[in-house]
């Protein structure tokens, strides 16, 4: 396999050891997709964003974890755009991923980095099945009682899907452990990417975690993916009063503390997400 240059930052901080870490592939063409495929496996991180241009200002963007392509990752997003602002100066660009068109936009913050946002494609929410709840509250070792019942389970989607549970307790968020096969299984049977596990902190702050078990990881540091879907979860069950914004607190329990901003629309247009980025190592 030819020598590919893999760019590495952490995405949703200003600290190199927070944040999620994401491997950037510029190129003008793909590799092949077992050569993506060995280059994240090997890289390590959640997940690794290959770009190549379709025009100007815009690319083809595909993403692989350790153990296979996803749909759409938002924190590789969000570092692949800083980067690109760097390269090319700040302003707007198109990342054309598997679902769909992704529009992020790119500014100097008053600290000299680069905050990127991310539009994503149009979000849909639906009900969880009662028994894919309870597969996966066995695989988490939690129960019904464990559940918030004022934001109910339910498949949400902003270019991946994702299963959002509500934890009552911060407690139970804060002591998560499941079986990692048992899950990997039924969400990939599922078509899920991650769980969203949440617990509210506060009106409009979240504190969450999301396993990744699909993608060969454990828990993902920061997941702007599921963050978008969030987001439109609390706006299709009016649990935020658009335009609203929300915070999003995660990794801290795995020692990479991750901010992410979640602005929400009052029609059904895709949920915004925006964090920096910084270069690791």
């Amino acid at each position: 396999m030819p020598e590919i240059s893999v760019l590495r930052l952490a995405a949703f901080t200003v600290d190199p050891a927070g944040g999620n870490p994401a491997g950037v592939v510029i190129g003008a063409a793909h590799p092949s997709d077992r050569e993506m495929q060995a280059v994240a496996a090997e890289v390590g991180y959640s997940e690794t964003a290959f770009l190549t241009p379709v025009g100007e200002r815009a690319y083809r963007v595909r993403y692989f974890s350790p153990a296979a392509e996803v749909p759409f990752c938002g924190h590789a997003t969000i570092a692949a755009a800083v980067v690109l602002a760097e390269r090319s100066g700040p302003g707007a660009f198109r990342f054309d991923t598997n679902n769909g068109p992704v529009g992020i936009d790119t500014r100097p913050t008053a600290e000299g980095s680069i905050e990127a946002t991310l539009t994503s494609v149009p979000p849909r929410i639906e009900p969880a099945a009662d028994a894919l709840v309870d597969a996966v509250l066995a695989c988490l070792d939690w129960t019904r009682d464990a559940l918030d019942p004022r934001l109910p389970p339910a498949r949400a989607f902003a270019g991946a899907w994702h299963l959002v549970l509500a934890a009552q307790e911060r407690a139970t968020l804060a002591a998560l452990h499941y079986d990692f096969e048992r899950l990997r299984a039924l969400m990939l049977a599922e078509e899920l990417t991650t769980l969203q596990l949440v617990w509210q902190a506060g009106p409009t702050t979240y504190r969450v975690r999301d396993p990744f078990p699909v993608g060969g990881v454990v828990e993902d540091p920061a997941t702007g993916a599921a963050a978008a879907a969030f987001g439109a979860y609390l706006r299709e069950y009016g649990l935020v009063v658009a335009p609203a914004t929300i915070t999003l607190l995660q990794g801290e329990e795995i020692g990479r503390p991750s901010r992410l901003r979640v602005d929400v629309a009052p029609d059904q247009a895709g949920i915004r997400v925006s964090g920096t980025a910084v270069p690791i190592g």
